[in-house]
């Protein structure tokens, strides 16, 4: 079991049912799935830069991305309809607490001028999303062997219903809110 799942069962819930008076334990949200994507928009001329967004992403969760394809066809960007445009990973379970302990405490961190994240970017159905401009952040990313350097996004769903609720959770998790 990882150390933020072992977390949320001694600290977090028990924490949680004290401050929103929750009747039962289970009431608590817990996490459903972190999802990763990178739009790549350039994937059309370049098939290289979607085989590095690939492999970055083997890295990072130890698991197959999904490639994803342009809807509709769109002149001023050269993008005809069916074109790889990026890629996606969904987490769920262990490798979902593995990424996200990784990501608070390892990731974050290294990111330049960090100050928190924004507490703002919640949807109001308790799901926070977060970008990061620079993929070398995390550990598995050899900065050497690096061409170009991509950004993602991250999106934590979780299963509360309001927003209060979801911070409180990602915030007793460990995640770095600006003050």
């Amino acid at each position: 079991m990882s150390l933020l799942k072992e977390k949320y069962i001694k600290e977090i819930a028990p924490a949680m049912v004290e401050k929103f008076n929750y009747a039962n334990v289970m009431e608590v949200p817990k996490l459903d799935k972190v999802v990763l994507n990178m739009g790549l928009g350039e994937a059309a001329e370049n098939a290289k830069v979607l085989d590095q967004a690939v492999e970055v992403f083997q890295a990072i969760t130890g698991q197959n991305p999904v490639i994803t394809r342009a809807k509709k066809s769109v002149a001023n960007f050269k993008i005809r309809e069916g074109m790889p445009v990026g890629c996606k990973v969904t987490l769920r379970g262990e490798q979902m607490y593995e990424f996200l302990y990784k990501l608070i405490n390892v990731a974050l961190p290294r990111v330049r001028d960090f100050r928190g994240i924004s507490g703002k970017s919640f949807d109001g159905r308790g799901n926070y999303s977060l970008g990061l401009t620079n993929h070398t952040v995390f550990p598995e990313i050899k900065i050497d062997d690096v061409d170009k350097i991509l950004g993602m996004d991250i999106v934590v769903v979780t299963t509360a219903e309001t927003d209060e609720e979801a911070k409180e959770l990602l915030s007793l998790m460990g995640m770095p809110f600006k003050k």
